[in-house]
């Protein structure tokens, strides 16, 4: 976007409020941009990911390499295409659905892969994908009383599951692979704890909208 588009100044030639030319930006934001592309990257590196991962049955070192880069590539994606379409007013609506589509995408495809490889225990991967399956179902629960905001240990909890999967993906050996194994268990401990706290979070936010609700039913019954 290389100016505000006139909509935004009312025709008057003023600036619109800061608030109004927000939303003009976002209203206006192209479906082709940056972080639109970024998030399109990502959800094609899924698949591709995949095929890389089970080339030469699965165990070839240097294919694993090339999945891993891919892995890689789309976590650095996820980093970044959030934070540019909210500094630069490109949220739009496809964003918002193939945002976090693509964050699970990819990292279901990881975990499922290398437990179909007998390289993580299917109990790891049934954990991780019930947690992160569960926390959506709740967001939308509870979501006509409010949104659960992403925590600092819901960011902690992501960049632990990637760099596990990341390094179980590559063939690794020695101390590496002892490394690994417990990276992968603080990140099945933060995937238990940070859901837990999710849980809590939507109970007392239910609680509390309900509470609202029924003071402005007593309230309108009041009035009448």
């Amino acid at each position: 976007m290389t100016g505000v588009p006139a909509s935004a100044t009312g025709g008057t030639g003023r600036p619109a409020p800061r608030g109004k030319l927000g939303a003009a930006a976002v209203n206006q934001a192209s479906l082709w941009n940056i972080a639109n592309i970024l998030t399109m990257i990502r959800l094609v590196l899924v698949p591709g990911f995949v095929i890389l991962l089970f080339q030469d049955g699965g165990h070839d070192p240097a294919w694993r390499a090339w999945a891993w880069a891919a892995f890689a590539v789309a976590m650095i994606t996820d980093v970044f295409d959030g934070h540019l379409a909210r500094t630069y007013n490109l949220v739009t609506d496809f964003g918002k659905i193939a945002d976090p589509i693509a964050d699970k995408a990819i990292m279901a495809a990881g975990l499922i892969s290398l437990s179909l490889l007998g390289d993580l225990p299917w109990w790891v991967t049934g954990v991780i994908l019930a947690r992160e399956l569960g926390i959506t179902l709740m967001r939308f629960w509870v979501i006509r009383h409010g949104v659960i905001p992403a925590s600092r240990g819901g960011k902690i909890k992501t960049l632990a599951q990637g760099t596990a999967v990341g390094m179980y993906v590559l063939m690794l050996t020695g101390a590496l692979a002892t490394l690994r194994f417990w990276v992968m268990a603080l990140a099945v401990v933060l995937t238990v704890v940070t859901g837990l706290d999710y849980v809590r979070q939507a109970i007392v936010l239910r609680r509390e909208g309900l509470a609202e609700e029924r003071a402005a039913a007593r309230s309108e019954a009041a009035t009448r």
